[in-house]
């Protein structure tokens, strides 16, 4: 019987050691004490003096960040106004346009895709999308007439030319002044800002447009993810809201992501800020024109159809804490895998060397080079959106970070850099 006893006792203690190995290996996020996590919380108010700051010097309204260790938050605030002119304060659940942050999660479902056998990354993108089919070069362009030449493109252009911007494509409305006006004539839009369309209408008509330069030789920031976003739709026969809801946001549970916002979340959006004559801010107009008519709180649409897979999505800083900690546990989240480690490493290194960048699959990425030149280890990866919001993720230390601001144009961008010094200086 004793010795049954403690053949007991060593099995439950075999099985709580590979539980509690499971959970330190893919930890959920949950409130954190800064000084049981390498923290200190006194350092950590730098990050409140630096944001009141530019709140006192009318630079900005106000902010959230986010700052998790081991799925463990050690800063979670609100700082400032949502809408100063109202006096109403930041909420740390207001709901903000990610805008590109959108990017990393369309990337996520392409190599999940990827995962299933439904494409490979190296394919042509014409294999699924044919307009794409024999693709041209710019060559020449009239600013006065926007007429225009072309040359043969050298190869056709990859998923992961688009994975990698490095395709050619260029964006519409923010892009350039050449590309702003070949594809205003064409009628691309960038995909945001809008009240109507569809994704595949705009995707199919940028197929048949000029690329910028040659596949694969350059690093051009355009509208590569939301042909991406419209490549996801083809492969799974699912609207992109609808894949992301099943296969990304229910799973790792995002109940705050969308693009179109649900009537009874729509008062948690955010006001979006914009830099006046004197580079302070002040309330967006509900209408403004960014190359073309831009609707300020276009995600509270009733029945909006455009999923820009490049931009077009709502979140919370907590929500999309959660996405980054999936991504932080090697594609995991709740038990729920959404990809493999090894995918994720793919994601994650950088893939355009051979041009001088620093990108992976969807990410920028901190190499070896870099990590020398900065705080963030060799191996962060990270990105940002339009409105002046900005993420990373640290797998060296363990650590996510987002610092979230509802700002267009902004002019005060130094702010995002001294951020990531202040969560930094805050490690013991």
């Amino acid at each position: 019987m004793r010795k049954l006893r403690l053949l007991f006792i060593a099995f439950a203690f075999l099985f709580m050691g590979t539980l509690f190995a499971q959970t330190v290996k893919h930890p959920l996020l949950s409130v954190g004490i800064p000084e049981k996590n390498n923290f200190s919380a006194e350092r950590l108010q730098r990050i409140d003096k630096l944001v009141q700051q530019y709140i006192d010097s009318n630079w900005i309204s106000g902010a959230i960040a986010i700052v998790a260790k081991d799925g463990n938050i050690v800063y979670h605030k609100a700082i400032g106004y949502d809408d100063k002119t109202k006096n109403k304060p930041l909420q740390k659940d207001a709901i903000w346009r990610i805008a590109s942050q959108t990017k990393a999660i369309t990337s996520v479902a392409v190599m999940m895709l990827y995962e299933e056998g439904k494409l490979m990354i190296d394919d042509p993108i014409s294999k699924y999308i044919p307009e794409f089919r024999k693709p041209v070069v710019l060559d020449k362009f009239n600013l006065a007439d926007t007429s225009f030449t072309t040359v043969p493109a050298k190869r056709e252009v990859t998923i992961r030319d688009l994975l990698t911007h490095t395709s050619g494509v260029g964006y519409a409305q923010i892009g350039s002044q050449t590309m702003n006006a070949i594809y205003s004539k064409a009628g691309v839009v960038g995909g945001i800002g809008l009240k109507g369309g569809l994704l595949a209408d705009n995707i199919k008509k940028l197929g048949t447009l000029p690329l910028m330069h040659q596949p694969g030789e350059k690093f051009t920031y355009g509208l590569n993810t939301d042909i991406l976003g419209y490549l996801v739709e083809v492969c799974s026969g699912m609207s992109l809201d609808q894949f992301f809801r099943k296969n990304i946001f229910e799973p790792i549970g995002m109940k705050d992501t969308y693009f179109y916002l649900p009537k009874e979340k729509q008062n948690r959006l955010a006001m979006l800020h914009s830099d006046d004559a004197t580079k302070h801010a002040v309330n967006t107009p509900e209408v403004i024109s960014v190359n073309g008519t831009f609707y300020r709180d276009y995600p509270i649409l009733d029945g909006g159809s455009f999923y820009s897979g490049g931009g077009g999505l709502v979140s919370t800083a907590y929500d999309y804490a959660l996405f980054m900690q999936m991504l932080l546990n090697e594609g995991e989240y709740n038990g729920k895998r959404i990809l493999s480690p090894h995918t994720v490493k793919l994601m994650t290194m950088n893939q355009i060397a051979n041009i001088k960048g620093e990108f992976g699959l969807g990410f920028a990425v901190v190499t070896k080079e870099s990590s020398q030149k900065n705080l963030l280890s060799e191996g962060t990866f990270s990105w940002g959106g339009m409105f002046a919001s900005s993420y990373w993720i640290d797998p060296k230390e363990k650590i996510v970070a987002q610092f979230v601001l509802q700002q267009y144009p902004f002019s005060h961008g130094d702010i995002a850099e001294k951020f990531k010094v202040a969560v930094y200086q805050a490690m013991q």
